[in-house]
């Protein structure tokens, strides 16, 4: 990973940010559904969110800049009563502490497939952790794909743990893989990744 490169990530509020996250999910084609800004919206208002954007140059265009890759996380805790996520805490409920703990679940995120390998899903995944401490989370929930190597890898070097694996029976690639991360304060001392992070103007 190019260390002496400095990540360029914008923190976006919620309305703003749902534009760019659905602006930005278009350029990924393994994603078997688009998120619209409106479900965006509707998934965070009303709880503690993160909305992270990092920018770079085109390669053959360096004065034009495009978003390259991106995470959403959001609170998470019980009792929930959104579906999905009535669904992922009883999951996780023997793995997870959930009472009395605040818990970020990283919902959605991925980087463009020509800036893959560059060190972007770390650079944005370290930013995250920082902003959890500081906002008093204990832990960090992420729910992946066996098939997603790189990004399972990176998760790895970042002492994530995996807390449950759904076997998919018919295709193991596609089976789902829970991993969790408890924040401690000294962790940013591990950071590796140089950043400017930015607030977005609302």
């Amino acid at each position: 990973m190019p260390f002496s490169v400095e990540y360029q990530i914008t923190q976006y509020e919620l309305e703003q940010g749902a534009l760019e996250i659905q602006y930005i999910e278009e350029y990924f084609g393994e994603f078997p559904r688009k998120k619209t800004a409106a479900e965006i919206v509707n998934r965070l208002e009303g709880r503690s969110h993160l909305i992270l954007l990092a920018t770079a140059p085109l390669p053959d265009d360096p004065g034009s800049v495009v978003p390259v890759s991106f995470k959403v996380a959001h609170e998470v805790g019980v009792p929930e009563i959104e579906p999905k996520l009535v669904d992922l805490v009883h999951r996780l409920s023997d793995n997870i502490q959930f009472p009395g703990r605040r818990v970020l679940y990283t919902w959605i995120g991925g980087t463009r497939r020509d800036w893959r390998g560059q060190g972007f899903f770390r650079a944005l995944t370290e930013q995250q952790e920082l902003w959890a401490i500081e906002h008093g989370f204990d832990e960090i929930v992420v729910k992946t794909k066996n098939k997603f190597y790189d990004m399972r890898g990176t998760l790895d070097h970042l002492r994530f743990e995996v807390v449950r694996y759904e076997r998919n029976g018919a295709d193991n690639a596609e089976s789902k893989v829970y991993l969790s991360k408890k924040l401690l304060p000294e962790m940013i001392s591990r950071h590796r990744s140089k950043k400017a992070v930015v607030q977005s103007p609302v």
